[in-house]
């Protein structure tokens, strides 16, 4: 069983998200207030930890001045301990109590290359990420249980 490592939203989309400690996944949307909240099937996008760990040992070899840290890459839940490179399209996750989510996309098309990818090299969302429908919605908080459901 994984957890939920770090809960990121942002006001408007194109920049960095920042950590909250708790949100609200709404059912058909995704996370009440964040701007990639809506009805398509991006509603909520996941990022393993390991891989940003990956990614900041790598920035650290090549010496980037890039900051690697979750909500960079946008993603509004970064986990700790779940495989989610395992997981396939209609496959469903347990996030905390009550919520549930429906994988419905993998990887991401990235329109122009970010900072990290000109100063590592690389950039691993287009790759580890994952995104997610909203089927039932509830209250979230960092260190919830995010388990296949």
């Amino acid at each position: 069983m994984g957890k939920i490592y770090s809960i990121n939203v942002s006001a408007a989309k194109g920049v960095p998200k920042e950590g909250v400690l708790k949100a609200v996944l709404v059912k058909d949307s995704g996370i009440q207030g964040d701007a990639h909240a809506g009805t398509d099937i991006r509603q909520v996008s996941l990022l393993d930890m390991e891989s940003v760990r990956l990614q900041i040992a790598d920035a650290a070899a090549k010496k980037a001045t890039v900051e690697i840290k979750p909500g960079v890459y946008a993603e509004n839940i970064t986990t700790e301990g779940i495989a989610l490179a395992a997981l396939k399209i209609g496959d469903k996750l347990r996030v905390g109590a009550a919520a549930v989510l429906k994988i419905s996309k993998i990887g991401k098309e990235c329109h122009s290359r970010c900072a990290i990818y000109h100063q590592v090299g690389d950039c691993i969302m287009p790759r580890k990420g994952i995104f997610a429908e909203v089927l039932e919605g509830g209250e979230i908080k960092v260190g919830d249980s995010i388990e296949p459901y």
